[in-house]
């Protein structure tokens, strides 16, 4: 079953997924309008999901955000239930930081968290799912109102499951992290042209030290790491879900030589271009 509901202007969008046996997201083939948020849930037994062609364990009574940009197919579709909606239709920058897309769950310290649910946490967001479904079915003048706030309710419960399991407290220091929210949301924006932590500590007036020691404290990863991950997982999607030459992703990901970006990427995965190509291809 998939509920949906547009705005009156046309651009905002929410869908409600739920036991539909095609349910997947390929971003390169449906990118023109089709740049959606995704919250899926895992309602059956364990299974998996691949992302960006790499497979997770996607574990039962468990939630999981995931990016716009992302790419993902489930083992058994018809076991998930999932809220989608695009940026016009909520967030992004213009809402507070734990409920908006700039928040934990899209851009905090992993890009692929799976989180865990307990039979509270279960029996919750069943009612809230009764109350999505009723209102979507509804024909009142305050329906896009109302399906907002709903889906506020569900970004704050999930946020706050996160931050206790993968920072063990709902509680942090909001201005570091939330400085780290707005350097992975600025390399979203700029990766494919900007490669240096100093571009990013500058534009969020920061020394780079100041940058790294924060992310010392709620990532695991390194703000170059951030960055240059971000390029090769870029790099892998156009590999995976397009035609375009090796020189062609070069060029989008601002690399002027492509002996450096060849160079960039064996570094990362231990094959070249060419050859990570291939061994897809044939694979697939």
């Amino acid at each position: 079953m998939k509920y949906n509901y547009t705005n009156k202007d046309g651009l905002g969008k929410i869908e409600l997924i739920k036991n539909e046996d095609n349910f997947q997201q390929y971003y390169y083939e449906k990118q023109a309008g089709f740049s959606f948020h995704t919250i899926a849930w895992n309602k059956g037994a364990d299974q998996y999901i691949t992302i960006d062609e790499v497979k997770y364990e996607f574990k039962a009574a468990s939630i999981l955000p995931i990016m716009l940009n992302q790419s993902f197919r489930f083992d058994r579709p018809e076991d998930i239930v999932a809220w989608q909606f695009n940026r016009e239709f909520y967030c992004i920058v213009n809402h507070d930081a734990e409920v908006g897309c700039v928040g934990f769950i899209f851009f905090g310290p992993s890009p692929t968290m799976f989180i865990n649910l307990d039979d509270a946490d279960q029996d919750m967001l069943n009612r809230l799912l009764t109350v999505f479904e009723e209102e979507f079915l509804s024909e009142e003048d305050i329906k896009a109102e109302m399906l907002q706030m709903l889906l506020v309710r569900l970004i704050i419960k999930v946020t706050r499951l996160a931050k206790k399991q993968y920072i063990g407290s709902e509680d942090v220091i909001e201005e570091k992290f939330n400085l780290i929210r707005q350097f992975n949301l600025l390399v979203e924006i700029h990766f494919r042209k900007q490669h240096q932590v100093q571009f990013y500590a500058g534009l969020l007036n920061k020394s780079p030290k100041t940058i790294s020691n924060y992310f010392s404290l709620y990532s695991k990863k390194t703000p170059l790491q951030i960055i240059q991950g971000r390029i090769i997982t870029e790099a892998k999607r156009l590999f995976y879900y397009t035609d375009k030459s090796v020189k062609e992703i070069a060029d989008d990901l601002g690399f002027e030589d492509i002996a450096h970006f060849s160079k960039f990427f064996k570094n990362y995965t231990t094959q070249n271009p060419s050859d990570f190509k291939k061994t897809f291809l044939k694979s697939k």
